[in-house]
């Protein structure tokens, strides 16, 4: 087979990526300069130059994501790459913990917790425990279990969060933490995991058990992580055990996109990825093949003003292009009819609604936009809405699935049973104890009054036949829930259409496991679920919030509320960390355009907490990152003129270290940076 011509189809510093094979690798990706291309490549280059492609790990965000890459791969060489092992953090774990789960002292068997369930398991026991009778306003489950998250995902110590991010419910902080060790247990018992858990105990495995960590290790030869930026301290701990042995990880991802730092996404772990591999070699990859030169320019002037950074200036091969244009309007009904009247114009110049954007801080930011746009009938979508998987009625039918698949998932059957008429939390948990203490004549006695009650359990007992046919196991679950969904929704009728696509869903899988996995860890959207009932031809304009648009590509981006205290939100504004978040937020929002790019601002605020501060007509001013380094004089202009100066080309420059240190001596550096004293 003759060797893939690398050179023709790579820039210089894409192919010095893909072809680095030993050692440890820190990709720094700026925005649009084709990182996904590089990590599909080099899956290819290690697979054509011998290596096994089941000694490689590929670990992304998203399932799609890394299934995308190997089927590119895979085109790129051949069916080999399919053999790559990849997936996110969360579904290797899953993978590892069921195949070596006594190390972990788990069940093989064990369910996994989505979220609502999860926040459900915290309402048991903060009840059992009494915590929801106080009389002070105890937090709810959601906060306590953001709570425990955070304190997970962070590596620090729930007072700490407490202190940080939820002070008006310190004082309940022994409290939160006897609902957590409770919640825990829990979990124990019932063979349940969390999505956290997933890491925790995977990090453990490797942590506590040498001789696996080093099988693992061995097996994984080549690591290859995407999204670096976004991993927390549990992820780059487990990168970092599972490239112990060997030294051999390229981590990809671009220090000016960190900006979730909400869920948990540590900005420390991209940066100090050179101090924990000694010797790491990186390599910028600066051109960029979105955008026009006017729009980088003003994007690197933005993040050239940031505190912390890899260098890198971007620059893109393309010509032309107008420079950034800034709107001062007079209050936020201006700026919507401004944004209105503009991506009507250019809709008549021939840009589809589908390629336009308008990107916000804040959910609300987009309200009164929202209500212009509805007034012109421009169609539009706004992201951030409820998962598929998040609907009652997908959750109701889920939760017999779950429970045919682990009998002790007690928060699935809390779920099923309180869909009978007549049960409630009380009855239910009845139900339960009897169910766990196998006593006959409770049950016997709970079973006359409710014969949907014997139904179900009968239901259950025929199902074991098609325990691995999840979709012939909805269908069966369906007949029983039918009677039951009309009771509960009065809209039931439009429900109908949800659960034939749970079941054409399902129809793809062979087994339950893999069903009940994917539907926690990674399930589908609800737009996508109903794209195939959406008229094809369709064009609707983009509403997002800035985190819910990385990764994606506009040709026109419309920024609003481009103000002090909008963007960077005024929360940031005390908290140096946290305002030079925003500043790289603000830098995501900006390279999402790729020819035009408006930049607005109300100069009346008319939002309620500055009203209610204030009590009178608040001013407000352009944001900050606008403003430092002369970036609004020098890189844009108002719809009139502006300044036609801009950033000069940087040659593509990569920073070669030393060979990386191998095994014993790594994973000696690795240990004391993971350690007590740097707060992990």
């Amino acid at each position: 087979m003759q060797n893939k011509d690398y050179h023709a189809q790579l820039n210089p510093a894409q192919l010095k990526a893909v072809q680095s094979i030993s050692g440890p690798h820190l990709v720094i990706a700026g925005a649009g300069s084709g990182k996904t291309r590089v990590l599909v490549h080099r899956v290819a280059y290690l697979v054509e130059h011998g290596v096994n492609p089941e000694e490689i790990l590929l670990l992304t965000f998203t399932r799609r994501a890394a299934e995308e890459m190997l089927r590119r791969a895979s085109t790129l060489l051949d069916k080999r790459c399919s053999r790559v092992s990849g997936g996110t953090f969360h579904s290797f774990a899953n993978f590892i913990l069921r195949k070596y789960a006594a190390f972990a002292g788990l069940s093989s068997n064990f369910s996994i917790l989505d979220q609502s369930d999860a926040e459900d398991a915290v309402g048991l026991v903060r009840a059992k425990l009494t915590l929801n009778k106080t009389d002070k306003r105890f937090p709810r489950k959601h906060a306590i279990l953001e709570v425990i998250s955070k304190s997970t995902n962070k590596s620090a110590l729930l007072e700490d969060v407490l202190q940080q991010e939820y002070p008006q419910f310190q004082e309940f902080s022994a409290q939160i933490k006897k609902i957590r060790d409770g919640y825990n247990e829990y979990k124990r018992k019932k063979s349940l995991l969390d999505y956290d858990d997933l890491l925790i105990y995977l990090q453990v495995l490797l942590s506590q058990h040498a001789d696996l960590r080093k099988k693992l290790s061995s097996r994984y030869k080549y690591i290859m992580v995407d999204e670096y930026q976004d991993t927390n301290r549990l992820q780059a701990h487990i990168s970092c055990l599972l490239a112990s042995e060997h030294g051999n990880i390229m981590v990809v991802g671009d220090d000016a996109q960190s900006i979730y730092s909400f869920r948990g996404a540590n900005f420390r772990n991209i940066i100090d990825f050179p101090k924990i591999f000694k010797g790491t070699k990186i390599i910028t990859l600066e051109e960029n093949y979105r955008s026009t030169q006017p729009i980088l320019d003003l994007t690197n002037a933005v993040i050239r003003q940031a505190k912390e950074k890899f260098e890198k200036n971007l620059f893109t091969r393309k010509t032309g292009g107008e420079l950034p244009i800034f709107i001062d309007c007079p209050d936020d009904s201006a700026q919507s009819k401004f944004v209105a009247d503009k991506i009507l114009e250019l809709r008549e110049d021939g840009v589809n609604l589908k390629d336009m954007a308008v990107l916000f801080r804040s959910g609300w930011h987009s309200n009164d936009l929202e209500v212009e746009l509805a007034s012109r009938n421009i169609p539009f979508v706004k992201y951030g809405g409820l998962k598929f998987v998040e609907a009652a009625h997908i959750k109701d039918v889920l939760s017999y699935l779950r429970i045919a698949h682990n009998p002790a998932d007690q928060v699935s059957w809390m779920r099923a049973l309180q869909l009978i008429p007549g049960i409630g939390p009380k009855t239910a948990n009845l139900i339960l104890e009897a169910m766990a203490e196998k006593n006959k004549n409770a049950q016997e006695k709970i079973f006359k009054k409710k014969e949907e009650l014997v139904k179900l359990f009968d239901l259950f007992d025929q199902v074991k036949a098609d325990i691995d046919k999840p979709a012939a196991l909805i269908e069966m679950f369906l007949k029983y829930y039918q009677p039951l969904l009309k009771i509960k929704y009065d809209d039931f009728h439009k429900r109908l259409n949800d659960l034939d696509s749970l079941i054409n869903i399902a129809g793809r899988y062979k087994l339950l496991e893999q069903f009940l996995t994917d539907m926690a860890l990674e399930p589908p959207e609800r737009a996508l679920v109903e794209s195939g009932r959406a008229d094809k031809d369709d064009s609707t304009l983009t509403l997002s919030t800035i985190h819910s648009a990385k990764g994606l590509e506009w040709s026109t981006v419309f920024i609003i509320y481009a103000a002090d205290g909008h963007l960077p939100s005024y929360l940031s504004l005390e908290n140096p960390d946290q305002l030079e978040e925003e500043r790289r937020l603000f830098y995501v929002a900006c390279t999402r355009a790729k020819m035009n790019l408006f930049l607005c601002k109300p100069n009346i605020d008319r939002s309620p907490r500055s009203q209610l501060a204030s009590g009178g007509t608040v001013f407000t001013q352009v944001s900050r990152f606008l403003e430092q380094g002369g970036v609004l004089d020098k890189f844009i202009s108002t719809q009139a003129s502006g300044s036609e100066d801009g950033i000069g080309q940087f040659e593509l420059e990569d920073i070669i270290g030393q060979p990386g240190k191998r095994s014993k001596e790594f994973f000696e550096d690795m240990k004391d940076y993971f350690s007590e004293e740097n707060g992990f």
